[in-house]
């Protein structure tokens, strides 16, 4: 059984396996240059509408145009980096502006469960309708989160706004990824993603002093401004697509049949489609799930709290009748079980799930602990936390030149997903109060350069075993995992932060200061003035260092599973893949 748009025949060349049982088992197909069935000149007629269309503009668009594309979709990743690296800066403050700094991981178990489900429904836009009609329903999403953010008036308005800002960016950065793969070689494809996303290198300097003057003035204005500059900077990549839709129709290479469906039959189809139910119970059954790890602590009677053992009872069993739902009920899964039964595809999931878990047990409180224990200001704090995107931001390029050249991505992951795990180790050791700053940015290189490998490689492992027509699809599965995991590892974060840091202030604090234990352990602000070097100060900081100590010993722990998902990963050879068609970087 060949993939979809791929007939089966001596032209396509298939791995095959013998199970336990003796009966042959298919490995995923590598398309090998020259084997790719179908005319090169016309859109593969066996794909979906949005790939053929996306196939059809490759083909009649001009050098000229793809680099348009690809200064658009540079210029659209700048304005995602510039404005993550803003919120990542001022969420604290934001937070402890409502009295709410420790519920921080709230923010990111809830928006990242809803923007992980966000993906699957975006790639079926994206392959149904067009590239265009997601992301242009994406960046309104996006606007209206900055526009709820910019006025909003409470802790609960915040973490709402933040819903739509992450489901709006996150789609449109995957309909940015689609679209990268659409317009390169698997051979270039490493450095493809390494173009886009560049801007990061850029961002790691700009965000966080702009977030350190929004802050002095108007934190709001560090969300409005960017309302208005988001639909500015996308319009250009949407004309330029629709052009080349308007080019490829002229030349007779976009033609969509007449759909005949009734209003009725256009709705049940869609809501098959979309698999509403499914991401229903995925978004509510994480949610529920995930949230008391972080929320417990601050209840009335903590575990015990009726309604913190109802959530959990109800998540468990929502993300059960998924389960079931997706096996037995759905007649178009969420996530289509051919993806789930490739060992290569599962493998890279994991491995980004096991990735994130690890980086968001430590990562939300980074910049207030090192401005806490290290007393740098916001945007020396913001440097420091960003060095991840400058390192990796570089390395990528390194990286995809080193795919290209070799024509294979796992041996890059087998010494990238150490020296991760070697730099999170490190930090349980050196970061703690007065030992020198120098070793915590030595730690945080080792994070970025094993963690820059991890990303590229991952994405070049799951688009090599997969057809155009499951590109969405397989970068949406990544992308699930990867959010899934750091709502995970945000869920332990903020158990870990509500479970020790209060304990541990009550132990530490002098006696002078313990009426104001719940101000200290609700407000950035409230820990950071009082005077570096006094008792009260050095009480918060011995408590900031073993919760983080906590934290980095659980994403250590967690990262060790990396080793065996790596290992899962086939090692093809991008050389000999051709994915897709026209005029491609």
């Amino acid at each position: 059984m060949a993939d979809a748009g791929i007939q089966e025949s001596d032209a396509t060349k298939i791995d095959m396996k013998v199970n336990v049982e003796g009966q042959k088992e298919e490995a995923l197909p590598a398309y090998e240059a020259g084997d790719h069935k179908g005319n090169a000149e016309v859109p593969d007629e066996n794909t979906q509408d949005g790939v053929r269309i996306m196939e059809a503009m490759t083909l009649s668009w001009s050098r000229s145009s793809l680099i348009l594309v690809y200064i658009s979709m540079w210029l659209l990743y700048f304005s995602n980096a510039f404005e993550a690296s803003l919120s990542t800066n001022l969420d604290p403050y934001v937070s402890s502006a409502f009295q709410d700094h420790s519920l921080l991981p709230v923010i990111t178990v809830v928006s990242n469960v809803m923007a992980g489900a966000t993906y699957m429904p975006v790639a079926k836009i994206l392959n149904l309708w067009d590239r265009t009609v997601g992301f242009g329903l994406m960046l309104a999403i996006a606007t209206l989160g900055m526009v709820l953010m910019a006025s909003c008036n409470s802790f609960e308005l915040y973490a709402a706004a933040n819903i739509f800002y992450s489901v709006g960016f996150t789609g449109m950065i995957f309909c940015i990824d689609v679209l990268t793969a659409d317009t390169s070689t698997m051979r270039n494809r490493g450095l493809a993603y390494a173009f886009t996303s560049s801007p990061y290198i850029i961002t790691a300097f700009g965000g966080p002093k702009a977030a350190e003057s929004f802050y002095a003035k108007n934190w709001r204005w560090g969300y409005g401004s960017w309302a208005i500059i988001l639909p500015v900077v996308a319009t250009p990549m949407i004309v330029v697509l629709q052009m080349a839709k308007f080019k490829a129709k002229k030349k007779g290479l976009v033609q969509r049949p007449p759909s005949n469906r009734t209003w009725y039959q256009s709705l049940r189809h869609y809501l098959v489609e979309f698999d509403f139910v499914g991401v229903f119970l995925l978004c509510a059954g994480f949610v529920l799930f995930l949230l008391p790890f972080t929320i417990a602590a601050s209840s009335r009677d903590a575990w015990r709290t009726d309604y913190i053992i109802a959530m959990l009872v109800v998540g468990a069993f929502l993300l059960v009748v998924f389960g079931f739902w997706e096996k037995f009920g759905a007649i178009k899964p969420f996530v289509p079980w051919t993806l789930l039964k490739s060992r290569t595809v599962m493998g890279a999931c994991l491995l980004d799930f096991t990735y994130q878990v690890a980086y968001y047990c430590w990562f939300d409180y980074f910049t207030s602990y090192l401005q806490v224990v290290y007393n740098t200001s916001l945007a020396s704090a913001g440097y420091i936390s960003s060095i991840f995107d400058i390192v990796s931001g570089v390395e990528l390029f390194v990286v995809g030149f080193l795919i290209r050249w070799t024509g294979h991505y796992k041996w890059v992951l087998m010494w990238g997903v150490p020296l991760y795990m070697l730099g999170v180790g490190l930090m349980i050791y050196f970061r703690q109060p007065h030992i020198g700053l120098g070793y915590i940015i030595m730690c945080q290189v080792f994070i970025a350069l094993g963690g820059g490998v991890i990303i590229i490689g991952e994405q070049v492992a799951m688009l090599a075993a997969s057809h155009h027509n499951d590109v969405a699809a397989v970068l949406a599965l990544l992308g699930l995992f990867g959010y899934i995991g750091g709502s995970v590892g945000g869920s332990i974060s903020g158990g870990i932060w509500t479970n020790t840091l209060p304990e541990m202030l009550r132990q530490t604090l002098p006696e002078s200061a313990q009426g104001d234990l719940e101000k200290i352990v609700g407000s950035l602000d409230e820990q950071l003035k009082y005077k570096y070097g006094s008792e009260i100060r050095e009480a918060i900081m011995d408590a900031y260092a073993a919760t983080q100590k906590r934290m980095l010993i659980a994403g250590t722990a967690v990262m060790a599973l990396a080793l065996v998902f790596m290992m899962m990963i086939r090692d093809l050879n991008v050389k000999k893949i051709q994915q897709v068609k026209g005029m491609l970087f």
